[in-house]
This record gives structure tokens, sequence and C-alpha cells, in this order.
């Protein structure tokens, strides 16, 4: 499949200047077995139009290979995340597919629990794979991506491969036999070493393993990988800049008072943020220093009404619904700090996909994260942020504080993340990278 992309350029492009979009164009055109467009399968269980969580970096990488001359047929799940329910649409179908261009969606129905338990979470998995294992791709595949999670559909997309003859490339979002131990589920604990087998079984059957960073490159590596094989690609910011829309008007509709340092936590509300400590930290400030400091929970998940239960009696907490993403980036920006909260046990199963999200809207992140985890090494590696002691309300609220009242501090640490995201963390550069793996 590899293509020589000075004959390529010869060949089809006329005009004397060819940038690079044209090239990779040029190479999703041709790169076919039959000399045709490339046909790419992706599986996953995550995909848009979810906002958060891994579902906008598997929808953006398909529109770009669709839109660029590949023809991209994908078997994901229905929308659910990160609400953990389905709506009305997709709950009595077994099957939805949608055509948009030289891109298929297939909607495949599932399981999708309302509380995480090892359990639950391998019927979530099992039923979807065991949908997927039911279809064909109307046309045979070049190349098949996995999006893990979900491992089970990852094993159906290595079967997929290996009957079509064609390589597979496992892209890993989250570290699975880490997450079953690391993540606090019911149950995780006595299946990990079970998910481990599972997943080290798909990695060394992969042609070529995609992963976020160096953490997960050295898992993927002690699960027999050979090194050439694991290519390190960082996820993208896949929201815009924030519009310069007066924040205090925003502020204002939210009831944050000027007065009052608001840390924003944004996304998925589940076991493996731990936020019951959050709503600790809110109790710290509701006794030490009333008004003095808001923590906002923005999101959904499967620990949300348990969370809403416990911070009842807490006045320096608050929750908010998923922001539309029209104006998410704006709101992020409204907040004066922006939190990343983490199990202390998460040293290495996942890598938040808010980090992202956070650093490109110009606002000094604080991580409460293992130090020796990913996210802590990523948010001092972009110089946006500090780290702090994780499951300890008293340091979070201490840290924050003392943050906050250093404005040079809150303005350098801003500044920097920005500038991480501008160059760092670029969509096309990112988008152009992973095409360049899949035409390997």
């Amino acid at each position: 499949m590899s293509i020589d992309p000075v004959r390529v350029q010869q060949t089809t492009v006329d005009a004397p200047e060819v940038g690079p979009a044209q090239v990779e164009k040029a190479h999703l055109q041709a790169a076919g077995r039959d000399g045709g467009p490339l046909r790419v399968l992706a599986v996953g269980i995550n995909f848009g139009p979810e906002h958060t969580g891994i579902a906008p970096y598997t929808t953006q990488l398909c529109d770009h290979l669709a839109e660029h001359g590949a023809e991209v047929t994908v078997f994901t799940g229905v929308p659910h995340y990160p609400s953990w329910a389905v709506d009305r649409t997709h709950r009595f179908r077994l099957r939805r597919t949608e055509r948009r261009g030289n891109l298929e969606i297939r909607r495949l129905r599932h399981f999708v629990p309302r509380s995480q338990s090892a359990l639950k979470r391998g019927l979530y998995e099992l039923t979807f794979a065991l949908n997927v294992a039911l279809q064909r791709p109307r046309e045979r595949p070049d190349v098949v991506v996995a999006v893990v999670p979900s491992l089970f559909s990852a094993v159906i997309a290595q079967r997929l491969a290996k009957r079509a003859g064609v390589r597979l490339v496992v892209w890993v979002q989250d570290v699975m036999g880490r997450a079953a131990a690391q993540s606090g589920m019911s149950g995780g604990g006595k299946v990990a070493s079970a998910v481990s087998a599972v997943e080290s079984w798909v990695l060394n059957r992969a042609s070529e393993v995609l992963v976020l960073n160096s953490h997960f490159a050295e898992y993927v590596a002690e699960s027999g990988v050979a090194r050439e094989r694991i290519t390190l690609r960082s996820n993208w910011s896949h929201v815009p800049s924030p519009s310069g829309r007066d924040r205090a008007e925003l502020r204002e509709r939210f009831g944050w008072r000027p007065e009052e340092t608001i840390v924003l936590h944004s996304g998925n509300m589940g076991l493996k943020q731990a936020l019951e400590h959050v709503v600790a930290a809110g109790r710290v400030v509701d006794e030490t220093a009333p008004g003095s400091l808001r923590f906002v929970l923005m999101g959904d998940g499967s620990q949300r009404a348990a969370l809403e239960q416990e911070a009842a009696d807490v006045a320096s907490v608050q929750f908010l619904p998923p922001a539309d993403s029209a104006e998410f980036a704006d709101v992020l920006a409204a907040a004066d700090v922006l939190l990343v909260n983490e199990r202390a046990s998460s040293i290495d199963m996942s890598l938040p996909s808010k980090l992202t999200s956070y650093l490109k809207a110009g606002r000094p992140v604080v991580a409460a994260s293992p130090a020796a985890g990913g996210t802590a090494a990523e948010v001092l590696r972009s110089g946006g942020g500090i780290v702090v002691t994780p499951e300890s309300p008293e340091d979070l609220v201490r840290e924050v504080a003392k943050l906050s009242a250093d404005g040079v501090s809150m303005e350098s640490l801003a500044t920097a993340g920005r500038e991480y995201a501008e160059t760092e963390l670029v969509a096309h550069a990112a988008l152009r990278h992973l095409t360049a793996r899949l035409l390997a």
C-alpha cells in the first residue's frame, strides 16, 4: 500500500506548487489495492455526536480521511457517553446506517449500563462486539483500525483484518488492563489479569499500535509488542479557541461572583475521576473560607446523581449540564482554573481528553493526579498548569487558593498552556500523521 509521493505528485497534480493536503489527497485516492481510493474500516464504540471523551478523535479522523478521498466505513455504538443513556432514536433498533459522502456509519445497538461494575462493563463491551461480528463491510477494506476501548470489538476487528488479509492498526486511547485494576470499578481488580491477557493478544497481532504518550508505549512494549511497531501520537485539541465572548456575561449567567475563584471540572463524572474528593474540597471551603472558591462540575456520567446527593448541603460546589459545543470553549475560558481530577491509583490507565481543550482555553490547569502518571507528565510538559496531590481535598483547596492569589503565575501558566496547544496540539498535523500511518 506504500506509494511514492513524488510519482503521485507528478502524475496527479498539474500545479507547480503542491501543498501537504493535496499530496495527502492524491495518496488516499490511489492507495487502494486496486489503484482506487483507500478503503478504511474503523471499529470503535464511541463516535459523534458524542462530544467528549474518545469520540471526537475517532470522528475527526474518519471525517478527515473521507474528505480527502478515502472510503471509510465505521462500525460504532449508539450515542450514550457521558450520560450513559440511550435516546429513543436508537433504543429499539439493532442497527442504523448513516451516509455522509465517502463515510458510512453503522450504529450498532449494545447494552449501556447506568452504573459501573466489572460485570456490567463486560456486558457493555461484549454486546457491542457480538453485533460487530455480525457485520460485513460493503467492500473489502485495505486497512482496519481498532479503537481501544472497546477491547472485545478489537478482537473482532483483528478477525476482520485477518479475513481480508490486510493490516490491523490498533489505536490505544485507554490502557484496558490497567484501567480494570486502577479505575475503582467494582470487581475490576479481579478481572484485571484476564483483561490484560486479551489486550496483549490483540496488541501482539496488530501491524502497528498507536499510543498517546510514553507511559502507554512502555505498557504496550511490556506486553510483547516490538518497539518498531509502536507509534507515539498525542491527541490534538478538537475544540475551537474561545471566541472572545465577554467572560463577565457568562459568569453572571452561571451565578459566579466576581470575587470567587471558579474551579471548573468538565466532562465525564465516572469512577476514575474520583469527584467525591472535589465535593469534599468544597466542604473544606465552606468550613474555612466560604465564598472564596467555587468548584463547578460540568458534564454528566454514571456518578453524577450520587455526587449531587453528596453535595446537597455544600454551598461551594455547583453542578452544570454539559455545555453546547458552540459555547464550550467560552465557558472554559470564563472559569479561573480548570481542574483535572483523578483517582490516586490512576497512574497510567488513560490520558484525560479534556486536557487538550483546557490548554487551548487559555486558563491555568490544576491536575489532582498521581505525580508518576501520564496526566501529570503532560501538564508539566505543557507548562500550562500545576500538579497537586490526588484524593487530598485540603491540599487541593490550599494549592488553588495559593495559585489564584498569584496573578503573575496565573497569567504565565495560561499563556504557556495556550501556546503549547497552538504548536503541539494542532489538529491538521496530527490527522496527517495518523493518515500517513494508515498508508504505511
